[in-house]
Parts: C-alpha cells; structure tokens; sequence
C-alpha cells in the first residue's frame, strides 16, 4: 500500500520502524470489586433482576482494574459534559506530555529532531489540537507537520500507525511521533441505564500512549504493510451519538458477528500478498475489543497454536482504552526477545465498520 504522486515512485518498503512506544496510565485506578458498588447504586430503581444481570457484566468482562482521570466517586457523579470535557482537556494535557517526553528520551530523540506528530483521539474535543499544545510545552519545531486524527474510534491507534507509515515512506528518513489519549470514562451518561451503557462501562478504561517511528540498525520492528478494510453500510454498528450530555456510545451486539463474518474477506488477501498464511504469523498484536471478539479471533488461530495472551494480559488489566488499547499491546510486544525476520500482525476493528491491518516484521 503506497502513495504513487505523479513523476514520483514512493511504492517502496519504507526502512523506517517503531523505535519506542511509552504508556502513561492516569493516576487513579479502580477494580471490578471496587465498581460495583456504585454500579448497584447507579441502577437504583431498576428490577434486582437487572441489576443483578449488569453485575455479572462486570464480573464477566475479564477486566480486573480500570484507570480514569478521575476518582471512581467523580465517574459516578452526574456532572456535565463542559464539566468532563474541560477535566479532560486539563488532564490529558499533562499525560500525553509525560508520555512524549518518555517515548523520545526511550528512543534517544531530541524533541526538535521531529518532523511529523500525529495525534489521535475520540472520547472528546480539543481546538487547537493536543499537538499544538505538545509543540509549545516541548518546545517542537515550528515547521512540524501536524496530523489531528478524531474520529476513527477504536481504530485510531492503528491507524495511525498506517498514517504514519505513508508520511515515511514519502519522507525517507524522518522521525514521527504518535501520541494516542483517550478517557471513555469521561463519556460515562449518568442518566442512561441502557444495557449498552452498561456494556460501554464494563469494557472501558482510560489510556494515554506515545510512539515514535523512524530509522534505526536495530533489532525492532519495522511496517511492511497495511490496509483498511471497511464494511459496506455498517455505519451504526458502532461510534458515538453526540447528544446535550455528552457523547453516547453506539455499540450493536452484532458485532463480533460481523467481524466472524468478514475475516476472511479482509485478513486473507492482505496476508496473500505479503507470500503469508495465518500459520506464518509469529505474533499477535490485537485489539482487546472485548471478551467475545477475543474469543473469535483466538478461535480462528487456536490450530496453529498461537494466542492472544498478551492482548488478554492488557485487557485484564486496564480494559478497552479505544485508540490507545493496542498500543499498550505493541508495548508489551517491545518488551519480548523476539527474533529476527519474526513477523507480527496488528489488527484493530472500529466504527466505519472497518479493520485496519499492519503487517510487522523484527528486522535489524
């Protein structure tokens, strides 16, 4: 998948590879056992028989502790969305830097030696952008090139990593960074006792990351390919409803259905033309979408002998982060002696409805 500009050919393998990836979890965190108390106290009013069935939600969900930008008190107390959005703002300015200053000091890159920044987020509102306010406080060069991505759900942390890759490959030699924030706990709608709503809360946690791409002789892993795959008139199945209380998660329980329906369609050509089958794949690197997706896809790789351990390990212990999940997942990948030309493939599934593949492969 290249950029092809009339008179140039930018068709070739970029050299370019993920040198760092730093987490930054907000300070506050929260277990299932510590929830449900104010759960059962959210749902006041409903039938035992409910609340007891969105209990168990949250005792199913394999899901032992959530991070939130706010005490656990503060999530549960109807606030409003200028109120959230503003918290957030303030909040996620002071992880994201932490997280980019991290990533670039793990990486030995000065902040001036950035050409591109990408940053990604859906869980709420910025203008200006996080970046511009990353390019003041760490001092960023002027001439930056700036990549806000918003609205790409689940997804974004992928995708930006596919953005990423085009701008490399466009740009031999460069140096980006990718900075995913995300604070679901901050959509929380107090006044919805839907299942969805419910579901949405179990699943949920918040997540800020930081990556940063470019060249290196070492052993990491370097982009060979990626793709987006998207789904013909599936637009509802899953996103965010803007209404006067913030936004409103849309999340059909069709969906592990539609994505069981669909892998061939999107996974198989991508490996065919990088000469690979599902047996090939050394790695993987998934987004923790939920218990059920999990059990899907592990289903479809279980023959082979390859698991989801490390997707599962992040969602047990921070839950579903939206953009930022996966990279928490790539973290961990970093982490591990993985050998040379060992490939690995990232996969994330998000409103649209899409799935966005990056072929990796360890190369010195």
């Amino acid at each position: 998948m290249g950029i092809s500009i009339p008179g140039n050919d930018f068709n070739f393998m970029s050299s370019s590879k993920i040198l760092s990836v730093a987490i930054e979890a907000p300070q506050y965190s929260s277990s299932t056992e510590e929830i449900i108390p104010y759960v059962k106290k959210w749902l006041n009013g409903n039938s035992d028989r409910y609340i007891k069935k969105a209990i168990k939600i949250f005792e199913m969900s394999n899901i032992q502790t959530r991070h939130s930008i706010m005490p656990i008190h503060e999530v549960f107390t109807p606030t409003s969305f200028e109120d959230k959005n503003d918290l957030f703002i303030r909040e996620m300015k002071i992880l994201t830097s932490k997280a980019l200053i991290r990533a670039l000091k793990k990486a030995n890159i000065s902040p001036g030696e950035l050409d591109a920044i990408i940053t990604v987020s859906c869980t709420s509102f910025m203008i200006p952008s996080m970046d511009a306010y990353l390019i003041n406080e760490l001092q960023l060069r002027q001439d930056i090139l700036r990549l806000p991505v918003t609205e790409m759900g689940c997804a974004g942390g992928t995708s930006s990593l596919i953005y990423a890759e085009q701008y490399l490959k466009a740009n031999p030699g460069n140096k980006l960074a990718i900075v995913s924030f995300e604070s679901p706990t901050a959509t929380f709608q107090h006044n919805d006792d839907s299942m969805t709503n419910i579901i949405s809360a179990s699943l949920f946690g918040d997540g800020v990351a930081a990556v940063i791409l470019g060249e290196s002789k070492e052993l990491l892993p370097q982009i060979i390919d990626s793709t987006m795959f998207h789904i013909y008139d599936e637009e509802d199945l899953m996103g965010f409803k803007l209404t006067n209380s913030g936004l409103k998660m849309v999340l059909d329980p069709e969906v592990p259905n539609k994505i069981e329906s669909n892998f061939d369609l999107f996974l198989l050509p991508f490996l065919n033309r990088n000469d690979l089958k599902l047996e090939n794949l050394d790695h993987l690197l998934f987004h923790p979408g939920g218990k059920k997706i999990i059990q899907l896809i592990e289903g479809r790789f279980r023959q082979f002998g390859k698991s989801l351990g490390t997707t599962k390990k992040v969602l047990h212990d921070y839950g579903n982060m939206s953009s930022s999940t996966i990279l928490y997942v790539l973290n961990a990948f970093l982490k591990k002696e993985i050998k040379p030309e060992e490939n690995g493939l990232m996969l994330s599934f998000g409103p649209g409805f899409s799935a966005q593949l990056v072929l990796l492969r360890w190369n010195f």
